[in-house]
């Protein structure tokens, strides 16, 4: 077979799990994870190279109606994927027993981006296999998908029979990336989403949303495989910053052990990792802090 190559973008609304099916697909930790939605903030694009085929995925910002600039910014962010892709992978989540108002806003751009289409119905491991009908029903009227294909992003299982449907309708082409790169992600850009992905996990429901994180400095020492990393971590009220710090500092310590670890994995280096909690009034709707944390409306 002629060696293939392309880009696919994975979108669906926030909570579909489109970072577990990334993870999963190139066997790396590049998109953050959480069960919380809205995780992902940028477009992380990540390269999965073989003798056969070079697949590099973007997975996207959930497709919600924007709150705030951030908000905006993530939408955009998010449609501006289905130009110069090669296929979409639209994801959606089996309990959900109607197809709902942000599916049929992703559904009407569908219809502009012009590539094949692939619906994955995930969280099947979740639902009655019986009540998975009626929905491939539903979205078989509403589009013209070339598969639709339940599955579920957390079991191994998964990750050959999705790669397989890519690669048959991936187009033939030569490698777009070098065929050891993982990513085109600064590593400062995964250093906060590394830290970001454990204030989810570890932080309530009201608080995550209104944090960010910066990180203001990354220095690396090659000969001894040393890597130094300082960062800020931003949230909108004065009782969330005692939140995120904890009794006795006992969270961020927590979050910077869980954020380290991750990072000397990634980096394959040992990191020394320093973070401090600043409050900044309503960053998410201040022009000057998103341009500051990289979420830039000029991409």
């Amino acid at each position: 077979m002629a060696f293939k190559s392309g880009f696919i973008t994975i979108i669906g609304r926030p909570n579909v799990g489109k970072s577990t099916l990334l993870n999963l697909l190139t066997g790396e930790k590049v998109a953050i994870m959480s069960n919380k939605p809205q995780t992902t903030r940028h477009t992380i694009r990540t390269v999965l190279t073989t003798e056969e085929y070079q697949m590099i995925f973007v997975d996207t910002p959930g497709i919600h109606k924007p709150k705030n600039k951030l908000g905006e910014y993530m939408m955009q962010e998010a449609l501006s994927t289905f130009e110069g892709v090669d296929l979409i992978l639209f994801m959606v989540d089996a309990n959900d027993k109607n197809i709902g108002p942000g599916d049929n806003i992703i559904i009407e751009e569908l219809d502009k981006a012009g590539v094949p289409v692939v619906l994955l119905i995930n969280k099947v491991d979740m639902v009655e296999k019986s009540s998975i009908l009626p929905l491939i029903a539903q979205f078989n009227e509403a589009y013209e998908f070339e598969e639709i294909v339940p599955i579920s992003a957390s079991d191994a299982r998964t990750k050959d029979q999705v790669l397989e449907i890519i690669q048959n309708l991936l187009p033939e082409g030569d490698m777009y990336y070098p065929e050891d790169m993982l990513t085109d992600q600064h590593e400062k850009v995964l250093a906060q989403e590394l830290i970001r992905e454990k204030l989810l996990h570890l932080l309530s429901d009201e608080v995550p949303h209104g944090i960010g994180v910066e990180v203001i400095g990354f220095k690396e020492k090659s000969q001894k495989k040393i890597i130094e990393i300082d960062a800020n971590i931003y949230c909108e009220k004065e009782s969330h910053k005692g939140i995120i710090i904890g009794k006795d500092g006992k969270v961020l310590k927590r979050v910077g052990t869980l954020a380290r670890h991750d990072m000397e994995r990634l980096f394959d280096s040992k990191v020394f990792l320093k973070l401090w909690v600043k409050v900044k009034d309503d960053w998410r709707n201040s022009d000057f802090m998103l341009n500051e944390l990289g979420y830039k409306k000029d991409k």
